[in-house]
């Protein structure tokens, strides 16, 4: 009986990640995060704070707390710091300049190693600066992967929340999976039923031929042999008459031949007289052949009795079984058909008891409450999200445009600046490359504060909620905090799951369910509703079974042998011995006549090539003599051969007669025993057989039935992939791009401070000076004597 396999639903695809994607960023975003945070989940600070407890122990919890968010706490102050500072130290710096101090006088002091200090400041501006283009081009991708990211959650989690409602859907439909494959069973016990004759009946016939088909077999073959030696007797009394009579015939010629012979011996005279004619003479007197009459009427008895048709009804009687057998049951099978319709209601019955049911329809309603929030704030969220998008991009092209002011700097600084040229007399060129760099460091104090503002929020809320969900869900921290019931508000993973007393546990369910395993042991179901109890149809079975035991099948009595039939078989094997035909076959082995008729022809045929008178007569005898020699050969030698085969061949069969009969007999009579001992009991074991067999099906059922509910049904992988692609959406897809835009951002924000000291330092060497520093090289002027004296002498022109 093939049940069958419960089929699993198809999916849908899993949730799409966002283009562009930073591995190396990530990881050290990751990395800093860690370095920032490296304190675990303070699981017991966070299951206990926000409960009743006396003013030093919420105290001492918020110091905990604090102390776990030192890290984040110190690079706020940081931020704040930079946000403070910046933008006053700009100030101070603008009214500084505008005093002509800090580099606002319009002097440059001339040296030997301007050129060199001119290049180290134009390589290490553009090193800021093309580290600061990383950074930048870094937070674009990032704020645009994180658009990407918020769009797409949606349909990803609708597409995760689908597969979840398609696992939830094919709960029911495993249910009646499982429940419709009881027809199976049903209808193999209720076609078992209506051929109870040929299924019961056979299996009754079956046992009982076990011990007849040996007997009858015996038995057939015991008179088929009894037959075989009565025409074999039959053959050696018909052979006896057949040569009794030839016999006879010719000993009449051979008197009649010996008599013409011996006239024409006695003409030829003394040349003959040494002729014998005591050969012509039979020597076999076939009227002694024992009779064979008794041993034919004792082996006729048998084959005329009505033993052979007998052992034909007892076959018949076995054949006839099965119908009486359907016909004896009939109210049985009524009885148990209805018990079958019984058991069908109470499996039909099993689908409003499953719990499984309800985790279904509790599951079924936490989707939908979660399709209709996100249809809610859907739209909401994607305003919110492009008018963020327009402010960082905004703030990322500041950044963009320091950047470009120091690229223009140094592209235009170099190329309209001339050495041999005087501060005071440089180019236009070169005096907007120094502008481009005072505009970049303007750009810088004014946004700089903003940018930092910036990569204090978003690094405030991605990296605590990244440290929080994310790195310990993946340390499986996290799990420990769901198991807390009461910690989520509105959130009771036992109510949700239908268990009574709270006894869910989320970490060693979600294990399970990463292995693949049914919800009713992921569930502990068990500890609920007890499969025994609810799959127990034992009260319709032990109707059937009371049924059956009362079931009283009658069979016609089975003889295989009478009496007087085994009487007459044993007369049969005793008197159908043979005679002694020792005599007989001593007779056949020797030559029918005295002589030899041919001999004796030769003989006369040279009696008359030596010329007598009755040369003739002589070869006309021999001639006779020849054909009757050829003629009795022709006669005799059919009979005398069947003769001689049917006396070996009774000799041989009557020698194994006795103990064949005696044998026969006697399996005969075991047989007849067995039968009369045991029918009543073949018929009852095979009934039960039978009813084992019918019950079995049922057995087999509920065994597949708690197997595949128990080890099938609502594998809850699904569950935890979804639990997967969330975490895959919150921290792989959303925090991550966040994470790394306010990393990236908060490269380029700490990268404007070196970019402000040196394009402060470095536009000095492109503007335009008010007042000229003039070097002079006296090595060319002042004779060999003092060229030890190099000392450069400034003038001041105005």
């Amino acid at each position: 009986m093939e049940l069958g396999n419960v089929s699993p639903p198809t999916y849908g695809p899993g949730p799409e990640a966002p283009g562009s994607s930073m591995p190396g960023l990530v990881g050290m975003a990751h990395g800093f995060l860690r370095l920032v945070q490296p304190n675990a989940l303070p699981i017991e600070l966070i299951a206990d704070f926000g409960q009743s407890q006396s003013e030093e122990a919420i105290g001492e919890q918020v110091q905990e707390l604090l102390l776990y968010e030192l890290g984040f706490l110190v690079c706020m102050a940081i931020g704040l710091l930079f946000i403070i500072l910046v933008p006053l130290v700009g100030c101070c710096f603008c009214c500084c300049r505008c005093c002509g101090n800090c580099g606002g006088r319009m002097y440059q002091k001339q040296g030997r190693r301007m050129g060199c200090r001119r290049r180290v400041l134009w390589a290490c501006v553009l090193l800021v600066s093309a580290l600061l283009l990383a950074g930048d081009v870094c937070a674009f991708v990032s704020n645009t992967r994180f658009s990407q990211a918020v769009c797409g959650t949606f349909p990803n989690v609708n597409n995760t929340l689908d597969n979840v409602r398609i696992y939830v859907a094919s709960i029911p439909q495993q249910i009646n999976f499982v429940i419709d494959s009881s027809d199976i069973p049903l209808g193999h016990a209720n076609r078992s039923l209506q051929d109870i004759g040929p299924n019961l009946g056979g299996m009754i016939v079956l046992g009982i031929r076990k011990s007849t088909d040996g007997a009858l077999g015996s038995l057939q073959s015991l008179l088929q042999g009894m037959e075989t030696l009565a025409a074999a007797f039959g053959s050696i009394a018909s052979t006896r008459l057949r040569l009794e009579e030839l016999q006879r015939n010719y000993s009449r010629r051979l008197a009649s031949l010996q008599d013409g012979l011996n006239q024409t011996l006695q003409r030829c005279g003394h040349p003959c007289g040494s002729v014998s004619l005591d050969g012509l003479a039979f020597r076999a007197n076939f009227s002694t052949i024992p009779g064979v009459e008794r041993q034919l009427e004792a082996l006729g008895d048998v084959s005329g009795s009505n033993i052979a048709s007998d052992l034909e009804k007892v076959n018949s009687t076995l054949d006839t079984t099965p119908a009486k057998v359907q016909e004896q049951s009939q109210d049985v099978v009524t009885k148990t058909q209805d018990q079958l319709g019984l058991i069908r209601q109470e499996i039909r019955s099993w689908q409003e008891q499953l719990p499984l049911l309800e985790v279904e329809e509790n599951i079924g309603a936490f989707v939908g409450n979660a399709t209709s929030v996100l249809e809610e704030y859907r739209e909401p969220i994607i305003t919110l999200d492009r008018l963020r998008w327009s402010i960082c991009v905004l703030l990322c092209c500041t950044v963009l445009l320091v950047i470009l002011c120091n690229v223009f700097g140094l592209l235009l600084g170099p190329l309209g600046l001339k050495e041999s040229v005087l501060p005071m007399q440089r180019s236009s060129l070169s005096n907007a490359g120094g502008n481009f760099f005072m505009a970049g460091v303007g750009f810088s104090f004014i946004f700089s504060w903003l940018l930092m503002l910036l990569v204090l929020i978003t690094f405030v809320l991605g990296g605590n909620i990244y440290m929080l969900i994310c790195e310990s869900w993946r340390s499986q921290q996290l799990f420990q905090l769901l198991d807390t019931p009461g910690l989520i508000p509105g959130f009771n993973l036992s109510e949700l799951l239908g268990q009574e007393g709270g006894t869910a546990n989320f970490s060693e369910m979600y294990r399970q369910c990463q292995r693949d395993t049914a919800l009713w042991q992921t569930l502990h179901l068990d500890q609920t509703v007890s499969l025994d109890e609810l799959l127990n149809i034992s009260q319709y079975t032990g109707e059937i079974s009371t049924a059956f035991e009362k079931m009283n099948i009658t069979l016609s009595p089975i003889s295989l042998l009478s009496q007087s039939q085994r009487d007459l078989l044993l007369n049969a094997s005793q008197t159908g011995q043979p005679p002694d035909f020792t005599l007989t076959l001593e007779q056949l082995d020797q030559n029918v006549t005295q002589g030899s008729l041919l001999d004796l022809a030769t003989e006369l045929e040279q009696l008359a090539d030596k010329g007598t008178d009755v040369k003739e007569d002589l070869k006309a005898d021999a001639r006779k003599l020849r054909e009757l020699d050829k003629e009795m050969q022709m006669s005799f030698s059919g009979p005398l051969q069947s003769l001689k085969e049917n006396i070996h061949s009774v000799q041989s069969r009557a020698a194994q007669l006795k103990a064949q009969t005696k044998a026969a007999l006697d399996k005969a009579r075991e047989t007849q025993e067995f039968l009369d001992r045991e029918t009543a009991n073949i018929i009852k074991n095979d009934t039960r057989a039978f009813l084992e067999e019918l019950l079995d099906f049922f057995e087999t059922y509920i065994s597949w039935a708690k197997s595949r509910l128990t080890g099938d049904v609502a594998r809850c992988k699904p569950i935890a992939q979804t639990l997967d692609n969330v975490e895959a959406i919150t921290c792989n897809y959303i925090l991550d791009s966040l994470n790394t835009f306010w990393f990236s951002l908060g490269w380029c924000t700490f990268f404007l401070l070196p970019s402000i000291i040196l394009a402060v330092r470095l536009a000095k060497f492109y503007r335009r000076m008010d007042t000229a520093d003039v070097y002079r090289n006296e090595t060319l002027e002042m004779p060999p004597t003092f060229n030890f004296y190099k000392i450069p002498r400034p003038s001041t022109r105005h």
